[in-house]
């Protein structure tokens, strides 16, 4: 009999369950919002809304309790430094579940679990969109720079060589000119 066992066993083990959990958690930090199924986002949730409530309290313990958990001091600190205070005056309730429909692999119930201050969570979408259009755009400003001194060097040496391809290419044609002219001549011998 299981009583007294709660939550979801989720087909893992022990370990794999926590791993999970704490990744999940970590992540809906990070992110704002994370796309899961319906059975993780209801057995995560309780886990994000205490450290998100660790990270209100603010101390010392919190802290630590926290990284326990999440194994990672970047997340633990965005949480303590960001995100904790947003909800600051809030008493709990910090995060929704909203279905999407099904997975098209294997029709899998899935959800958004998202944290309740719409505010931060566009502000992280923002930063992302701009994070990834910084991104874009600095490897084409790198190569460009980096080609631009060789092309200067290449278009010289292109040129030269271009403008003896061109001499070649008119000295092929008068030797292709007098080629038939040859041609015709022997014939005529």
């Amino acid at each position: 009999m299981r009583h007294q066992r709660a939550g979801k066993k989720l087909g893992r083990d022990s370990a794999h369950r926590k791993a999970l959990y704490s990744n999940l958690a970590g992540a809906l930090i990070e992110h704002g919002r994370i796309r899961t199924t319906v059975t993780k986002a209801k057995a995560v949730k309780p886990i994000a809304e205490q450290m998100i409530t660790l990270g209100r309290r603010g101390d010392l313990h919190a802290r630590r309790q926290a990284t326990a958990f999440l194994r990672s001091r970047d997340i633990v600190h965005l949480l303590f430094a960001e995100v904790a205070p947003r909800f600051k005056d809030r008493p709990g309730g910090y995060t929704r579940i909203t279905k999407i429909g099904p997975r098209a692999g294997d029709a899998a119930e899935m959800a958004y679990l998202e944290l309740v201050d719409e505010e931060y969570v566009a502000q992280l979408r923002e930063e992302r969109q701009t994070a990834v259009a910084v991104e874009d755009e600095a490897p084409e400003t790198e190569d460009a720079v980096v080609e631009d001194e060789p092309e200067e060097s290449d278009e010289d040496a292109d040129g030269d060589e271009a403008d003896e391809d061109e001499e070649a290419g008119e000295d092929e044609e008068s030797s292709d000119e007098a080629a038939p002219a040859a041609e015709a001549e022997e014939p005529s011998n």
